[in-house]
């Protein structure tokens, strides 16, 4: 492992423990810090920086398990009624852990987002 790598809490044998689901090149987790309950990460197993560093197949692999997850939270929790689909990329833009991942957050009518890292992020109403 690449020494960057040994330091990246997605890449650390510590997270095995706490995956949800796996599709090919990527799996699922639940946040450590959610703004709604249910707050769900999509992350490639290759250590790459973010989004645009994902190859075509691990950015097929996180949509095809963006779906799954989707089906499965609306046959499970009916209070859900839509979703935030998130990629922050650099540190700028909030990305906290310099490693891609894709944020799937369910939406609940008048929860409304909070994030310890960045305060209020609005309610589900427009």
């Amino acid at each position: 492992m690449l020494g960057f790598a040994k330091k990246c809490p997605f890449c650390s044998d510590e997270i095995s423990h706490r995956i949800l689901m796996e599709q090919g090149t990527v799996f699922a987790v639940e946040d450590l810090y959610p703004v709604t309950q249910g707050h769900l990460l999509v992350i490639p197993r290759r250590h790459t920086l973010d989004y645009f560093s994902m190859t075509d197949e691990e950015r097929f692999d996180a949509q095809q398990m963006l779906l799954a997850l989707r089906e499965q939270i609306m046959r499970y929790d009916s209070t859900v009624q839509g979703f935030n689909i998130g990629v922050n990329c650099g540190p700028v833009a909030g990305q906290s852990i310099l490693h891609a991942h894709i944020h799937l957050i369910p939406r609940r009518e008048g929860i409304e987002l909070f994030s310890r890292h960045f305060g209020y992020l609005g309610s589900s109403r427009s």
